[in-house]
């Protein structure tokens, strides 16, 4: 049997978890009160099986599971949200996400992003599809909850139209399918919000940086993430401009 490339197993593993995720809302097959808990739990246990057992000797950074420090020194780590927007999941709204990402050396190369509610799958060996003609007005997905003061003044700067959207991983997703040009993000993100989606986009040709425009690193010591921007090419050095002029300190 052939073993899988990296990206093949980041879409199968994947997809195998948001069938447990899409199984658990099934009416009836979990009480509301345990849905977020159960589906954190059980797609977490899946996904580092399935990853240990393709990849023994990689190591997995995972929102869910207890943080190996011993991965700082790795060259292969697996960085992975087994369930990316617990309150759309609660809701069983569709902008809920899984997130398999492999960083290489710091560099998130690899991955898969599954929308299990919607039935979709993105994935860094998808064929790259042209992105339709851009609007007159650039569509920038924000917060549904929580819009970031910054981000919603950058909208403004550029005339940007608001989408809004739950899961990180449905943001960015939205970019890479055409449904909206910018996804702009502040006020606090973990590697695993973004390594998988950043795989994704930048597969699909997207511009992916922090929001000062430096280069996202992965498998850091603090896996905090705080800002991300995920743009057509043509918009990102618009979206960095306006956001260096309404928020300075990011300069």
């Amino acid at each position: 049997m052939t073993e899988q490339t990296d990206a093949q197993l980041a879409r199968s593993v994947a997809l195998a978890a948001g069938e447990i995720l899409v199984g658990l809302c099934a009416e009836g097959a979990c009480p509301d009160s345990e849905l977020g808990d159960r589906g954190d739990a059980e797609a977490n246990a899946l996904i580092l099986r399935l990853l240990h057992a393709a990849r023994p000797d990689d190591f997995v950074l995972s929102e869910e599971a207890q943080d190996d420090g011993a991965r700082c020194a790795a060259r292969r780590v697996w960085i992975v949200d087994p369930l990316d927007g617990t309150r759309e999941f609660r809701e069983r709204r569709e902008d809920w996400a899984v997130h398999i990402g492999l960083a290489i050396d710091g560099v998130a190369v690899t991955g898969a992003v599954s929308l299990p509610a919607a039935r979709r799958i993105f994935a860094t060996d998808d064929a790259i599809a042209p992105l339709p003609p851009a609007p007159a007005r650039p569509r920038l997905v924000v917060s549904r909850t929580r819009a970031h003061p910054l981000v919603l003044r950058v909208a403004e700067a550029i005339g940007a139209d608001l989408v809004p959207m739950g899961s990180a991983g449905a943001k960015a997703m939205a970019v890479v399918q055409g449904d909206a040009e910018i996804y702009l993000h502040t006020g606090g993100q973990y590697e695993w919000d973004n390594c998988a989606p950043v795989a994704v986009a930048q597969a699909a040709g997207l511009h992916a940086s922090r929001i000062d425009g430096a280069p996202l690193r992965y498998n850091c010591r603090d896996p905090l993430l705080p800002d991300i921007l995920i743009c057509r090419p043509e918009y990102a050095q618009q979206v960095l401009d306006a956001v260096a002029a309404e928020n300075p300190e990011a300069g």
